[in-house]
């Protein structure tokens, strides 16, 4: 199972982003978030409001993921992280392989 983690614009942007890739079936969960951001962006420091998503899947979705949220997302160089969960219980894959296409 992986994480995926994408920082967005707005609310509406995450919540677009997640309830295409649930009718999609390549998540089985999506948790969003508002968060600061500092980050370096063409030499400028930047702090902005954005929106933070986790979504839950399995490894093998990463990249049609990644290729649909490039579709969706307004940022011209979104950040798109997948991260090993390794960890997880029974119950929770169980559900997470259960809910997405394969």
């Amino acid at each position: 199972m992986i994480l995926v983690y994408i920082t967005c614009k707005d609310a509406e942007e995450a919540k677009k982003i997640s309830q295409t890739l649930l009718e999609k079936k390549l998540i089985a969960c999506a948790n969003f978030f508002p968060i600061n951001s500092m980050y370096l962006w063409k030499g400028n420091i930047n702090n902005d409001s954005e929106f933070v998503l986790i979504l839950k899947t399995v490894d093998k979705n990463f990249r049609k993921i990644e290729k649909e949220v490039k579709k969706y997302h307004s940022y011209e160089c979104p950040c798109i992280i997948s991260i090993k969960a390794s960890d997880v219980n029974k119950e929770f894959l169980k559900f997470i392989k259960k809910e997405i296409k394969d």
